[in-house]
């Protein structure tokens, strides 16, 4: 079974806790804080592996989630870090995140990755609140919490040679003679519902990877019949192989079905129109071929396209050789790396940088008797607060405090006793003036 799209979750690890702890040797009086800090937690890796060639794994497991770091220890020692989580995908997967619908990364070379949920920080520990003031402080952070989201991975065929056409116009056919794929073939249109690949011998020691892909219809590019889970596929193929049946089954126009195929790529991705294209008139065994090829060279030449046809018929293998040893010398003469580089970046693409958020970034409103306050940063300060000491709160207040909050409550009539709440936690208002 072909898999070529998949949507799944993936966290970070949660940053390990960090101690407070004390040193407490013989002859060694005050010994002073000894809590180390706690590891950081594992990170969501995609990484290519070029032995993959679906995304069917995703179908049974769509959960990832990275280890948490260990919390810290005494005598100031760090916790371990945790492993990052290492998930291998096949080449030509993109990687989208499905809130925003931007593309995380383009993956196309072997043992190219990239983090798609970052660890989370590990809690600092006691040893690293010493002031001068505060010589034996019982404080110590909570591990940060990994990142966590939802992505949509989409694989694109990683094929040299990309054979497209209308229905039923023998791509299968002419895949199954010239390699050891075994794709469905039937009498009827749409007999290819997924991407066949077969590797090629071109019989003088050179090969190359064809696909047979799903078959187009007009309106393709808006999603009309299998639309984009075809099209996506064009991209990666250095060489478009454009099969035409020229044998005008069903009343067909074999020149038209030609342009129209033409036109539903270039709506699709304008860049694949400069693409290397090689026309295949197929069925050329059958009655009245000859006639409609003569008329297709002539239309041809009217609209002024430059293209030579290669007639064919993979039915009987009569003109497939030759045919073979054209598409394998365009392949070679056109470089594979800038091919497939250059269709992978797109406007759209996005890098992910962490951009520190400004600290004074809240909002203030009340609802009844109630005062809440509305900030990403103070809500991630009490997730790695450990309020269970004095020392915890202390600090936690008083960082609320420089940030002008109290003066703000105070100005807008919060009274000693009254309810602030922030995120899930509520807190008492303390009026010391």
């Amino acid at each position: 079974m072909f898999v070529d799209k998949a949507k799944v979750f993936v966290k970070g690890g949660d940053g390990g806790d960090g101690l407070v702890a004390f040193r407490r040797e013989k002859y060694v009086p005050e010994g002073g804080p000894a809590g180390g800090d706690g590891g950081n937690g594992g990170d969501v890796i995609f990484r290519v592996d070029e032995g993959l060639r679906t995304l069917m794994d995703f179908r049974y497991q769509k959960h990832f989630k990275a280890d948490r770091g260990e919390k810290g220890r005494n005598k100031s020692m760090h916790g371990a870090n945790a492993e990052d989580m290492i998930v291998r995908i096949p080449p030509g997967t993109t990687v989208i995140n499905d809130d925003t619908q931007e593309i995380i990364a383009d993956l196309t070379r072997h043992g190219q990755e990239v983090v798609v949920a970052k660890g989370g920080r590990g809690g600092r520990g006691n040893t690293r609140f010493v002031t001068q003031r505060i010589t034996a402080p019982e404080i110590a952070e909570n591990g940060e919490e990994g990142v966590e989201r939802w992505v949509v991975l989409e694989m694109k065929v990683m094929a040299d040679v990309g054979l497209v056409g209308f229905p039923s116009v023998g791509k299968s056919t002419l895949l199954s003679v010239v390699s050891a794929a075994k794709p469905k073939i039937a009498a009827y249109h749409f007999t290819t519902l997924t991407p066949n690949l077969g590797v090629v011998d071109v019989g003088d020691g050179r090969s190359f990877v064809m696909a047979d892909l799903p078959g187009l219809i007009e309106g393709a590019h808006e999603g009309v019949g299998l639309g984009h889970e075809f099209l996506r596929h064009v991209e990666r193929t250095r060489v478009i192989v454009h099969v035409v049946d020229m044998s005008a089954a069903d009343g067909r126009d074999p020149y038209q079905d030609f342009l129209m195929i033409n036109e539903e790529i270039k709506l699709y991705n304008a860049k694949l129109e400069q693409r290397p294209q090689i026309v295949v008139a197929n069925k050329m065994d059958m009655p009245e071929s000859e006639d409609n090829l003569a008329l297709f060279k002539e239309q041809l030449a009217a609209d002024g396209k430059e293209l030579e046809v290669y007639p064919i018929s993979a039915l009987t293998r009569g003109g497939v050789q030759e045919l073979l040893y054209k598409i394998s010398d365009i392949v070679e003469s056109i470089p594979h790396a800038p091919e497939v580089e250059g269709v992978a970046e797109k406007e759209e693409r996005k890098v992910y940088r962490f951009e520190k958020q400004e600290e004074n970034d809240y909002t203030i409103r009340r609802v009844n008797d109630t005062f809440v306050i509305e900030s990403p940063s103070i809500e991630k300060l009490i997730k790695r607060t450990n309020f269970s000491t004095p020392d915890a709160v202390a600090r936690f207040a008083r960082i609320l405090r420089n940030m002008g909050i109290d003066q703000d409550l105070r100005s807008r009539g919060a009274v000693h006793g009254q309810t602030i709440q922030i995120g899930d936690f509520d807190f008492e208002f303390d009026e010391k003036g």
